[in-house]
């Protein structure tokens, strides 16, 4: 598998994913929960595009599992980079984010900055999981055909 559309792919969405956060930063709506269910949007759009050049790159020779690979890997690299940026803004650069994030629940749950972390990052895994499957659907060749009924029994 060529790793640079991956890469770069996954560079590409966490900075959209970053800069979506900070616009909702500039209007205090980053606090809001609500707002990042617009999170699969990009990393969708993003994924569609990695996987759709990765096919137009392989041409003829796509295949299921390198399809399925390159939008893995994409989505985790851009897990990665968004779940760092989060930790450093959630800690460095406005230390009482956390603070002004859980005020709308009423809990007596303790939960701290690590907690909210891995959240983000297992949101972006499990995200990355369900739409790879989901793009690859539509990406894969079909056995609707008289070479691929040969392979069906």
């Amino acid at each position: 598998m060529k790793l640079s559309i991956p890469i770069k792919y996954g560079l590409f969405i966490s900075a959209g994913l970053i800069a979506y956060f900070l616009i909702l930063s500039l209007f205090g709506a980053h606090t809001n929960p609500f707002f990042s269910l617009f999170n699969p949007v990009i990393v969708g759009l993003g994924m569609f595009a990695a996987i759709m050049a990765f096919k137009k790159h392989k041409g003829g020779k796509f295949k299921y599992q390198k399809g399925f690979m390159t939008g893995l890997v994409r989505s985790f690299i851009s897990t990665i980079v968004f779940t760092a940026f989060f930790a450093f803004y959630a800690t460095e650069l406005e230390p009482d984010f956390l603070d002004r994030l859980l005020e709308m629940w009423d809990s007596d749950w303790y939960i701290n900055i690590g907690m909210v972390i891995f959240t983000v990052a297992l949101m972006g895994f499990a995200t990355t999981v369900v739409l790879t499957l989901a793009f690859m659907q539509i990406f894969k060749d079909s056995w609707n055909t008289k070479e691929g009924r040969e392979h069906a029994y």
